[in-house]
């Protein structure tokens, strides 16, 4: 698993790049832990809901325009 750790004024924010799951702690160590028992808990949570089937993704290139 891939996590970004990054500080966001008195907290710091935790994120895993693999699922869209994210935490924060008032330390880099209590920020990484508490991503670790939300991931705990989103894959705990998913063994329970049926296999969902995404059918016909689309990718759409939208331009960036700069204000």
């Amino acid at each position: 698993m891939y996590y970004v750790i990054w500080q966001e004024g008195k907290y710091f924010v935790s994120q895993c790049l693999n699922v869209d799951v994210s935490s924060f702690g008032v330390s880099r160590d209590e920020a990484l832990k508490n991503l670790n028992d939300a991931i705990a808990l989103y894959f705990e949570e998913d063994q329970h809901r049926q296999d969902e089937v995404i059918e016909g993704p689309e990718i759409v290139s939208v331009p960036f325009e700069n204000a």
